[in-house]
């Protein structure tokens, strides 16, 4: 059911479930309200589409999730096999599936329906707290290329950064998808706080497949030989994050 909790560092993920009825239907419906987007996956697939939530319905158990534009990516979603969704709420990561998927329609809109989850993930351990980055003005990080892809630097735009890693999006497919590679003397930049200098290694990679039908990869990055100062300014800059993102929900900005 839960097929993103296969990395190494989550193989405790069942001392995070949440089995209560009410929570589950305040955090979907926190999810719905700030209209965060859900990364969802069909079991044994790699090429992941976004969704929003339309609705929870609790009268009638069940959850509305915006459906693809794309018709094949709609017949993959419903072709009976198990899908999971990921998405994060107030730095707070969220996990649930579903084995049941109909068609439906919210306000004239369609539809995916799905039963309201007997149980999530709710992943709120200080080490597993990612924050988005800003889209309006990304921050990049800058990778060396190996020889064999010419030995320039390239930028990719970060999607969201944590005290473990980043994760990119390589929406040209350059940098492969090879769990496990490492990429030495990379540079991220981050705004008020300065340039860092870290390893990454590839963690995981998902297949995305945008609200635009655009096609995008999505790279988990774990640093790796990152120097105490580096990880300071880190921590540093997602505690900007947080406060800002604080600010603006209190009106302040």
């Amino acid at each position: 059911m839960y097929p993103f909790l296969i990395d190494a560092d989550m193989d405790n993920w069942h001392d995070f479930e949440v089995g209560s009825r009410r929570e589950i239907l305040a955090l979907l419906r926190g999810i719905s309200e700030k209209k965060q987007m859900i990364r969802m996956l069909p079991v044994g697939d790699t090429d992941m589409c976004v969704t929003t939530i339309l609705h929870v319905d609790g009268d009638n158990e069940s959850v509305l999730l915006d459906r693809p534009s794309d018709p094949e990516e709609t017949a993959r979603l419903m072709s009976g096999r198990p899908v999971s969704f990921e998405t994060t709420l107030d730095n707070i990561r969220i996990i649930f599936g579903t084995e049941v998927m109909q068609l439906g329609m919210h306000d004239a809109v369609p539809a995916l329906k799905i039963p309201l989850p007997a149980s999530l993930i709710r992943l709120q351990r200080r080490e597993f707290y990612r924050m988005a980055t800003p889209v309006g003005n990304p921050v990049k990080v800058v990778i060396p290329m190996p020889e064999e892809q010419g030995g320039e630097e390239a930028a990719f735009q970060l999607a969201d950064i944590s005290c473990g890693g980043i994760a990119i999006l390589d929406n040209r497919f350059v940098l492969g998808d090879s769990i496990g590679h490492e990429y030495g003397g990379c540079r991220i930049d981050l705004p008020e706080i300065g340039p860092i200098v870290t390893g990454l290694q590839i963690r995981n990679s998902q297949e995305m497949t945008l609200m635009n039908n655009k096609a995008n990869r999505r790279l988990g990055c774990q640093f790796i030989d990152i120097s105490p100062g580096a990880m300071s300014a880190v921590q540093r800059y997602i505690t900007k994050l947080e406060r800002e993102r604080n600010a603006r929900m209190a009106g302040l900005k």
